[in-house]
Order: C-alpha cells, then structure tokens, then sequence
C-alpha cells in the first residue's frame, strides 16, 4: 500500500491568525494561499484554511470522565514529539479543554491525549503513543 496524505478543509475567520496559531504556535509550515484561504502542513498531512463560519461544537464526546468537543480533529505523534508539543502549547500560554494526562495506562491502547481549542473555535485533539503499532491495539 502507498503512503496517502489526508486532506481537510475547515473555515477559519482570521487569515493573520491562522499564520499566528497555525504556523507560529503548532509550527505547521505553510503552504499555497490567496486572499480568502491558505494551506499548511499539519503534520504531514495537508489542511486548508478557508474564510468563513467556523464548525457549530457542543462538548459531547466522552473520553474518560470529561466531556470533549465534537466534531473535532487532530494527529497522532510518536510520545517523544507529542511532549514537545505539548510543552511548546504550554509554553504559549494555551487553553487546553483536556490538559495534557495518559489514559488507559497499562492497557492495550494506552495513550496520551491533550485537546485545545485554535482561535476560531475549532476543537483539536493530539495523541500520543510509544509505537505505532500500539494506536490501533485492543
């Protein structure tokens, strides 16, 4: 099977703070844009940041004992990447819905998760795990 990029476009409200968050605080590089939308590197992965209203959320998801924003997206990093990013988030003061924690420690699955909110409204959950082979464990 060949390696695929996935690709999600979702509206944004501030092009200058897309840059802001997207570029500077995520550290996702950016890619082509025009005056109504821009694109990034999300991690390998292309997102397409449109002019627009931003996804309606309501905290319904449950993960654990909280409630977590839905719909929502996200990535997930090798456990090495995601504490980086998770102290680079820290460190620019951001609000997290569900602060950096493991869950399912010592379980098949085991994971450390974080969710916050960019700029727009748009919930993004990042998780981390020692292997690749464990994401999808059970």
């Amino acid at each position: 099977m060949t390696q695929s990029v996935f690709h999600l476009a979702f509206n944004i409200t501030d092009l200058g703070e897309a840059r802001r968050f997207y570029g500077g605080v995520l550290g996702c590089k950016e890619g082509r844009s025009t005056d109504t939308w821009v694109d990034f590197d999300f991690f390998g992965h292309q997102i397409s940041l449109h002019l627009g209203k931003p996804f309606e959320t309501a905290r319904t998801g449950h993960v654990g004992n909280a409630l977590v924003p839905m719909p929502h997206f996200g990535i997930i990093l090798l456990l090495p990447e995601w504490r980086a990013l998770a102290d680079r988030l820290a460190a620019a003061g951001t609000a997290f819905v569900l602060a950096p924690q493991v869950r399912f420690e010592g379980e098949p699955g085991e994971q450390w998760t974080m969710f916050f909110i960019d700029p727009f409204g748009n919930p993004i959950e990042v998780k981390g795990f020692k292997t690749w082979e464990a994401v999808y464990a059970h």
